[in-house]
């Protein structure tokens, strides 16, 4: 009796190893392979009051910080020519430009544009005055389709670029479901700003799933969160860039542009959030 509960306890654990011994068949599904950004973007907004003072010296430090591209937000009185000098001097590029659409500044800036090497021109704001109403919403819809209009006949795409107001319900719908189903999306693309959709209380995957390829560019820039959503450096707040960023594909990302509104150092604030960008994996 011992010997066969013995020999039985042998034969159920040898069995046991044995299943845990046993080499695992491949994965029908491999996991897909870690990526990185290879390129980061700045947008200038961020060291504005460094341009003001040395639009040479702080393109430089930019460029030696580690980004790639930058995004103008006015040009700090330098002609484009001057500029597309001075980016290819320190190796950048700079694929997006903010403008205005009023009459006396817009041609100039799709002219500017071609010169400057930009492919896309954003519309950064709706005066808070004409933006009461979904018609006001839908009447700006179509200006932006007007302004998509003339860039592409000038050989560029127009974008728009979202704050927090945009996801404030007006007469039950959010303005920015109207805006983007009130454009043509082969005239008007979509800058996503990161912190200002979350601000909103929307998550931008969700956007990503409906409106798949329409979101080109990004700004990225972090939030403390709920309830003073703070600004902070990019991987220093609680936003999940992992999350997001693993689904660039499906929104069409091409550029991301790393923005701080209110830095206490501008050049500490973009070195600190290249370098976590620099290391992120997703």
């Amino acid at each position: 009796m011992m010997t066969g509960r013995r020999d039985f306890i042998w034969t159920v654990g040898a069995a046991a190893l044995g299943v845990g011994l046993r080499p695992r068949a491949p994965s029908p599904y491999p996991l897909a392979p870690r990526r990185r950004l290879d390129r980061i973007g700045l947008q200038l907004y961020t060291v504005r009051d460094e341009m003001k003072k040395d639009v040479e010296a702080t393109i430089a430090r930019v460029a030696a910080t580690g980004y790639t591209e930058v995004e103008f937000a006015g040009y700090f009185g330098r002609a484009p020519r001057d500029l597309r000098a001075l980016l290819d001097h320190n190796g950048l590029s700079s694929p997006s430009s903010h403008i205005s659409l009023a009459p006396d500044q817009w041609r100039a800036a799709l002219d500017a544009a071609a010169v400057v090497g930009h492919r896309y021109v954003v519309l950064a704001w709706i005066p808070a005055e004409e933006r009461h109403t979904l018609d006001d919403y839908k009447r700006w819809a179509e200006r932006l389709n007007h302004a998509g209009t003339e860039a592409k006949a000038a050989g560029l795409q127009f974008a728009y670029h979202n704050h927090d107001f945009e996801f404030t319900p007006v007469e039950g719908k959010l303005p920015y479901d109207i805006l983007l189903a009130e454009t043509d999306p082969k005239l008007v693309q979509l800058e996503m700003d990161l912190y200002w959709i979350t601000k909103g209380g929307q998550d931008p995957l969700a956007y990503f799933a409906r409106w798949p390829g329409r979101f080109p560019m990004v700004h990225v820039k972090d939030s403390m969160g709920p309830p003073d959503n703070k600004m902070a450096d990019v991987g220093a707040g609680k936003i999940d860039w992992k999350r997001i960023f693993a689904k660039e594909q499906q929104a069409g990302i091409k550029h991301f542009f790393v923005e701080h509104d209110q830095p206490a150092d501008a050049f500490a604030s973009i070195r600190a959030s290249c370098e976590y960008l620099k290391r992120l994996e997703f």
